[in-house]
């Protein structure tokens, strides 16, 4: 835990440290009655560090101020006289979060480095199914996707598909094992009706 007693010492503690989570008083010196050192704090730690959570402390007085603070993105606010047991939950909460948000972003950016959209892997085989599937969406031919249960048929489907000129088409998924056989041509292609001629 750091502490800084003025909006200089803190800035200079947050390019240090990054911290994850930030108590701001409103009143810091050389304005400890007023608000507007404090905001300009919160401003500043944002700009620096957008996914720390900053939660406010204020006076009883200052409520519209901590609203305000809210508006400008602070986490959350804490009335002083502050009670130490939902001071620690708001900390704990916004720690994690803050967790919370850093995992997000991380795979965001791990699933922008992977080879197809929904396809999540760094095994050889899969890339070189992966290229494949690059290479034969661009073209007008028919593919079957071969494989055991759960191996990721339909996301290797919906990644052709996404790729070829049919992208913005309607995508169907049919679970052929759910259909009988003698009605399975039907379902999928239709059928007409004959009529014979009687002898």
């Amino acid at each position: 835990m750091t502490i800084a007693g003025d909006r200089a010492e803190a800035i200079r503690q947050v390019h240090r440290i990054e911290p994850n989570v930030v108590l701001l008083d409103l009143g810091l010196p050389p304005d400890p009655g007023g608000v507007t050192e404090g905001l300009t704090t919160l401003s500043e730690i944002l700009s620096l560090t957008p996914v720390t959570k900053v939660i406010i402390l204020t006076g009883d007085d200052n409520y519209a101020s901590a609203v305000k603070s809210i508006a400008q993105r602070a986490y959350d606010f804490h009335q002083k006289p502050a009670d130490p047991q939902m001071l620690a939950l708001l900390v704990d909460r916004a720690y994690h979060m803050n967790a919370l948000e850093l995992e997000n972003r991380r795979l965001q950016n791990h699933n922008q480095n992977m080879p197809l959209t929904g396809i999540i892997t760094a095994s050889p085989q899969i890339l070189k199914i992966c290229r494949t599937i690059e290479k034969i969406a661009t073209s007008d031919i028919t593919s079957l996707v071969l494989g055991a249960g759960g191996t990721g048929k339909e996301l290797c489907e919906h990644a052709l598909r996404e790729l070829s000129p049919r992208a913005n088409h309607s995508f169907v998924a049919i679970n052929c094992a759910a259909i009988p056989g003698n009605l399975l041509e039907s379902e999928l292609f239709g059928y007409e009706k004959v009529l014979l001629p009687v002898q």
